[in-house]
């Protein structure tokens, strides 16, 4: 299992968010270089990096440090947010990310997405399956991918979601409960087994509320991405690069 450190900027410092809300944001650094580097230490391959300013403004994205990062901790970068055009893909492999997490574009243009595909090749291209539990009236409950800042559920399911892609060779997801990110009450272990038995050939990534090592244990995913777990000490990213080298092959 591939153990994923996450660093999400805002204006060139290391933060969290609860719930994916910029207005309950906890700062933990202003060098990111400098914890890319510990993580790359304490023995990572890969870090997951989300550039929230991007999200917000396409010409805010801090792509120059971006580039800094890679260059100094020589990490493999998985990195998102805000991705609107192919322009934006090509910006990002350009600065050297090994792969590029697309979401909300994936939604609203998925022919465009589905194009970035044969363009790009599976292996560079995560799509972003965040996901919130739904009841509307003319279908049934489970999980729709969430839209608008993650205030509000899509007429998409989660199971369309994959479908659409699995046609063009999808072959990463990441797939966050958005009702558990940043919370650290554990990972929803049900959802993620759903989702690998419907789509066994997907690599898939778990993300939202990891609180323990133990949640660690109880997943089978590909990988995790770890946040703020690390951040407040939780327990250590040695000991979690542990459970992931003794699960791989396994997941």
């Amino acid at each position: 299992m591939i153990i994923y450190p996450a660093i999400d900027l805002i204006e060139g410092a290391v933060v969290r968010l609860h719930k994916g809300d910029f207005a309950q944001k906890t700062t933990y650094g202003s060098n990111p270089v400098e914890v890319a580097c510990g993580y790359r230490e304490a023995g990572a391959g890969w870090l997951h990096l989300v550039d929230l300013d991007g999200a917000k403004n396409p010409q805010n994205r801090q792509i120059g440090l971006l580039g800094e990062i890679i260059g100094a901790s020589g990490l493999k970068v998985q990195t998102g947010g805000g991705i609107r055009s192919r322009a934006d893909v090509a910006a990002l492999a350009e600065a050297g990310a090994s792969r590029i997490v697309i979401g909300s574009l994936a939604v609203r243009e998925p022919e465009t997405v589905r194009e970035m595909f044969a363009e790009f090749g599976r292996e560079k291209i995560c799509l972003a399956a965040d996901v919130m539990w739904g009841e509307p009236e003319d279908d049934e409950a489970g999980y729709y991918i969430a839209v608008s800042g993650w205030q509000e559920a899509s007429a998409m399911k989660l199971s369309q979601f994959l479908e659409i892609f699995g046609e063009v060779g999808l072959r990463h997801v990441l797939c966050t409960d958005t009702s558990r990110d940043g919370t650290m009450t554990g990972c929803n272990t049900a959802l993620y087994e759903e989702v690998k038995t419907s789509f066994p050939a997907i690599q898939l990534q778990a993300s939202g509320g990891v609180s323990s090592l133990g949640d660690l244990e109880a997943l089978s995913t590909h990988g995790v991405i770890i946040g703020k777990a690390l951040y407040e000490g939780a327990f250590g990213l040695g000991e979690a690069l542990a459970i992931g080298r003794r699960k791989a092959g396994t997941c």
